[in-house]
């Protein structure tokens, strides 16, 4: 059995954020923490029953214990932006997933030799007010050719100007996370919200990488800046006020549903947008958050943006180099994290 077991079982541990008294729990007793201990410093290595109770408690295919990525992730420049309620192990949780994910992203554009070059967006000045992030938003728009029409999907925007988007399934106290992987840039989204959180939550990250702020400023007004970037770049300044009009002081329902199923940013998102151009004032926007929240719309909020945020690219390569046999079908599951099983049933084969 490989040596590089141990490591592979820690790794899918930790993707579960679970404690080594945690999986042993997890197992209802079959396996002593003792033993997993013992598996995960490659001292012993478990049987074939052993290996199918760790696989199905852990949600990794049998295969994953003895497959490693090509390519090594180290990730560094980490930038969080979750609640301070959420667990370490859960924090350690989605900084393996990403690690994993990404470990078999680069392994893959490695074997096609289909790196996607970066093209970098920095905007030259520092950002200290609102204003400043207007500009760097409307700036992003024209160099990266995204015109004044709504983005369609934020995700697939980003994959193809070179970032590196990673999808997790994590607790609602974790929004999203900027990093770097090497020279890669990397941004973090939760698949457990909405679409308007996640297109917003993915430009709020792209903020961290190509922003820069005043070194004395505090975290939670950079936070602001961030947001106002971030609502900036999915409703353009020109579009809102052509929309909402100057001077406002109501809103109705079935108007903020349309501009958010017609932009794909959210309701709330859309009342900072007001404010930060001077739409409505600061007694307005307290306002209406106020009637927002006791309407219980922070929980569930009405409209729905009929398109889709995924990352599609991953997918693309890995079914074009099995069509050109640079990869086997045990590679491709292999770099899907499924069975072969699972990825033939996904595969129908035209031609």
């Amino acid at each position: 059995m490989s040596s590089s077991f141990g490591n592979r079982l820690i790794a899918a541990r930790k993707m579960a954020g679970l404690s080594l008294q945690g999986l042993a729990d997890q197992l209802e007793g079959i396996i002593s923490r003792q033993a997993l201990h013992k598996y995960e410093q490659n001292l012993t290595y478990p049987n074939s029953q052993t290996l199918i109770a760790l696989s199905r408690a852990l949600s990794v295919p049998v295969d994953f214990f003895f497959t490693e990525p090509e390519v090594t992730v180290e990730l560094s420049g980490i930038d969080f932006r979750k609640r301070k309620r959420l667990p370490a192990a859960a924090e350690e949780a989605i900084k393996e997933q990403c690690i994993e994910i990404l470990g078999r992203y680069l392994s893959l554009e490695k074997m096609t030799r289909e790196e996607k070059p970066l093209h970098a967006f920095v905007y030259p000045h520092l950002v200290q007010n609102v204003e400043d992030a207007e500009n760097a938003a409307e700036q992003l728009r024209v160099e990266w050719g995204l015109g004044q029409d709504p983005i369609p999907n934020v995700v697939a925007m980003l994959e193809e100007n070179g970032y590196k988007v990673v999808e997790v399934t994590a607790d609602k106290d974790f929004d999203g996370m900027k990093a770097f992987a090497g020279a890669v840039r990397v941004i973090v989204v939760n698949r457990s919200f909405d679409i308007c959180r996640i297109r917003f939550t993915a430009l709020h990250e792209l903020a961290h990488h190509v922003l820069s702020f005043p070194d004395d400023m505090e975290e939670k007004e950079m936070e602001k800046l961030c947001h106002a970037f971030a609502g900036a770049v999915l409703l353009p300044g020109e579009q809102a006020r052509e929309a909402m009009n100057e001077q406002r002081f109501h809103f109705y329902l079935p108007e903020l549903i349309l501009l958010k199923e017609y932009w794909g940013i959210s309701i709330a998102a859309m009342f900072a947008r007001a404010k930060n151009l001077g739409i409505i004032n600061d007694y307005v926007y307290a306002k209406l958050n106020q009637g927002y929240r006791a309407r219980h719309y922070h929980l569930d909020e009405p409209g729905k943006f009929p398109g889709e945020e995924k990352a599609h690219r991953f997918n693309q390569l890995l079914y074009k180099a099995l069509a050109e046999e640079i990869i086997t079908l045990q590679q491709a599951a292999s770099l899907r994290n499924i069975t072969v099983g699972e990825l033939r049933n996904d595969l129908d084969q035209l031609a």
